[in-house]
């Protein structure tokens, strides 16, 4: 964490008093309040995860473009927004269960396209590896790295004005979840990458306010992404860390392309041996050759 992921985290408890996205209502899963919002029509489901202290607003400049192409489905994790606290741990074991649980009781089938930005991409990190049966496809939107909170990155490092600031200006679920975001990076280390997901990282160019060593820092584990996920589309966009704000058409390509990617993949499996799929993904019309007797 430094000045720059400080801005965005204020940015985005500014943005958590703003409306929530239209449709936006609530559900009672495992006797909690959950606010998400579902629109659209179409397999695979897109599910979105909202970076550390912001809420699902941040998503409001992606969702009609997502919705045009396929079901798609935003939420407040607990303690943010109109879904109620939890006294469970806020690590990404946590999180990724109850982001399981929701899906199910909308009785939206897997698998998904998960789109995390931030610590929300941790997050979906996690579950893809913990559930890679569940995942169609993977889209990191400047997410944090399961290193994030080690080296330059390290709480422990940051100026005293800092940390006062941090404990006086954020809620105790982002205290929580930020006290819990290396234990969960190092669980997503732990778990090995299936290669059959496609994975799409989008990488900001930019950190304003950082200065050249932390810098440094953050780029370098923006460009390990290439690392992490040998087969990766990664995409550096000229933004700063608020991708979905400032570009938010960097975003819905991104979810379009890893749609026709799990949309490719459901139609190859689908098709007869011998048959390739047609354009569009869809199974494609073969002849099926007949042996002769000798």
């Amino acid at each position: 964490m430094n000045r720059w992921h400080w801005a965005s985290l204020l940015l985005a408890v500014c943005l958590s008093g703003c409306a929530s996205l239209p449709g936006a209502t609530t559900d009672t899963v495992d006797g909690r309040t959950v606010e998400y919002v579902q629109a659209g029509q179409g397999t695979p489901v897109v599910v979105f995860e909202n970076g550390l202290g912001a809420r699902l607003d941040w998503w409001a400049k992606v969702w009609p473009g997502t919705v045009a192409e396929t079901r798609a489905l935003a939420y407040n994790r607990a303690g943010y927004g109109r879904s109620d606290a939890s006294p469970q741990p806020r690590d990404g074991a946590q999180v990724v269960q109850e982001l399981r649980a929701l899906l199910r009781a909308r009785q939206l089938p897997p698998p998904y396209v998960l789109v995390g930005h931030s610590l929300g991409g941790l997050y979906m990190q996690l579950y893809a590896r913990q559930y890679p049966g569940e995942v169609a496809a993977l889209v990191l939107v400047d997410s944090t790295h399961p290193e994030q909170m080690r080296g330059a990155g390290n709480p422990d490092l940051w100026p005293t004005w800092l940390k006062v600031a941090f404990r006086l200006g954020t809620s105790d679920v982002v205290k929580q979840e930020l006290a819990a975001l290396d234990a969960t990076g190092q669980r997503v280390a732990s778990l090995p990458v299936d290669p059959a997901v496609p994975v799409f990282v989008l990488s900001a160019l930019r950190t304003p306010g950082a200065s050249p060593a932390l810098a440094d820092d953050v780029q370098r584990k923006r460009a390990d992404f290439a690392h992490l996920y040998p087969v990766a589309t990664q995409v550096w966009v000229d933004s700063g860390h608020g991708i979905p704000l400032e570009k938010p058409e960097v975003v819905v390509q991104a979810i379009r392309d890893a749609v026709q990617a799990a949309r490719a993949t459901q139609a190859t499996r689908a098709a007869p041996p011998g048959c390739a799929p047609a354009a569009g993904g869809l199974p494609g019309a073969c002849t099926q050759g007949v042996q002769s007797g000798g």
